[in-house]
């Protein structure tokens, strides 16, 4: 409630913030529906202090979601349109704590260092976690995104133990669009 996604939404469809639905966004994105969100923010665990590294800045709604539980995110976004609207958009609305960086965050260089939280807005082809990601993964640390496979797509859970290991975890059955 204190991150008002009317604000976020594009003016067109700002009767339709508060339902339930994926929203347009320009460049044949979607800003996804408050449950789904819901749903990997939940899976993700974010708590104050911790770094995030969110892919798919969209309208920048998961990004304030994620700044207002108090994780210092660094948001990365291909599309220039997207990180301006969002950048505007979160300047309005008052949210810091969190960089936006328009390259694309699946490949090896788009950032550096580790992060205590990953989260991909959108869902990976065949649920493969590429190893640009999971090289920035932190110890201890746990990535989300959507896993798109034969079954649909699932939220797909990965932690990093303290000795190194990933563990693949999937949570239920969601909505998103392929993240390319």
């Amino acid at each position: 409630e204190t991150v008002r996604r009317e604000v976020f939404a594009p003016r067109r469809y700002g009767d339709l913030a508060r339902q339930d639905v994926a929203l347009p966004l320009p460049s044949g994105e979607t800003m996804t529906s408050p449950t789904t969100v819901a749903l990997m923010l939940t899976a993700l665990a974010v708590q104050p202090g911790l770094r995030v590294l969110e892919l798919g800045t969209g309208s920048g709604y998961v990004t304030a979601l994620l700044a207002t539980l108090g994780g210092h995110v660094l948001s990365v976004e291909r599309k220039e349109v997207l990180l301006d609207s969002a950048r505007q958009r979160l300047r309005a609305a008052g949210i810091e704590r969190c960089e936006l960086v328009c390259r694309d965050g699946l490949e090896a260089s788009a950032v550096e260092g580790q992060f205590d939280r990953i989260l991909v807005n959108g869902a990976l082809a065949g649920g493969a976690v590429p190893p640009s990601l999971t090289s920035r993964l932190a110890s201890g640390g746990r990535l989300v995104a959507g896993s798109s496979g034969e079954g649909g797509t699932r939220i797909l859970v990965m932690e990093r133990g303290e000795n190194g290991e990933l563990a693949v975890g999937q949570g239920p059955k969601v909505r998103l669009s392929r993240f390319s």
